[in-house]
């Protein structure tokens, strides 16, 4: 059966009617945000490893920073390569408040709230934010960038189901469950505005 709180599989294939694809601009943008959402994800999971006292929350988050480092890497190599761009100052966090928000997902200790920070707040806006990325990209200038983002897409996913089934496994009673709500509606408001920054223009 199907978890309800999961979306339904995301078509990771070209749409029937391909989008218009990415202005130069437009996409170097978006990479550079990107570049720096999954490294400071890399560096925040990393971070929970060691203090985090469920052996399988511990192997799970291991597991997963170092795939947001790959993700960086693999978004890194699609900053454009021209003359008068400097690709890594376009690694820029996704707005004003970016800092602010990962500081809120990475600050509190105990494991119910950073698995719903996580699974349940950052990680559903960014596999969406990816998801639009994806379908603006032109199958033929942008398929390098395409093949890699259903790789990151995949990951993702696997990612927030596996996440969001750790978390349920430590939601037992209502006080839990009342934590996990309060700090979802916290982060949420701080996460909200960085998103749209994280997916093209109209998408």
């Amino acid at each position: 059966m199907a978890d309800p709180t999961l979306p339904p599989p995301l078509p990771l294939g070209a749409p029937t009617a391909p989008p218009p694809g990415l202005t130069l601009q437009d996409g170097a943008r978006l990479v550079g945000h990107h570049v720096w959402l999954e490294t400071r994800l890399f560096e925040v999971l990393g971070g929970w490893v060691q203090s985090v006292p469920e052996p399988e929350v511990k192997a799970h988050l291991a597991t997963h920073s170092r795939r947001h480092a790959w993700h960086a890497e693999l978004w890194h190599g699609h900053l454009p390569d021209v003359a008068d761009i400097d690709a890594d100052s376009l690694v820029a966090p996704p707005g004003d408040r970016a800092d602010e928000a990962l500081a809120a997902l990475a600050e509190p200790e105990p494991t119910i709230e950073r698995l719903t920070g996580l699974y349940r707040v950052v990680l559903p806006r960014l596999v969406t934010a990816t998801s639009r990325v994806l379908a603006r990209t032109s199958a033929v200038a942008d398929a390098a960038l395409a093949r890699s983002l259903r790789f990151v897409l995949g990951d993702d996913l696997d990612e927030w189901r596996d996440g969001e089934a750790l978390l349920q496994a430590l939601l037992t009673g209502p006080d839990e469950i009342d934590r996990a709500t309060a700090h979802q509606a916290q982060l949420e408001k701080l996460v909200v505005a960085l998103m749209p920054t994280l997916a093209p223009p109209g998408s």
